[in-house]
């Protein structure tokens, strides 16, 4: 993914940047990043905030965990609807 393609993804998504420098999605929003290289997938998801310097994306999801990935190895980038979900039946699951 170019970085023009990347940073299109985010105005339009409408990201603002908060003191410290991260790209924040909007209040309920996660998102999920799409990366491969030599033939390995690797998808990263419930991202809330995204910082790029130097062609790396640091990407920090819901649980805390902090992913690094170069953003040439980006393919696709979805939203999901939000941190909200109510809790149920998982698919496949009785009971």
């Amino acid at each position: 993914m170019t970085e023009d393609m990347f940073r299109t993804v985010l105005d339009t998504v409408g990201v603002t940047t908060d003191k410290e420098g991260w790209l924040r999605l909007p209040e309920g929003q996660l998102m999920t990043l799409y990366a491969s290289h030599d033939g390995v997938a690797l998808n990263i998801a419930k991202v809330e905030c995204l910082r790029m310097v130097h062609g790396v994306i640091r990407a920090r999801s819901s649980k805390g965990e902090t992913f690094f990935v170069a953003r040439e190895d980006l393919f696709a980038l979805s939203l999901d609807g939000g941190t909200s979900v109510a809790a149920g039946r998982k698919a496949g699951f009785l009971g």
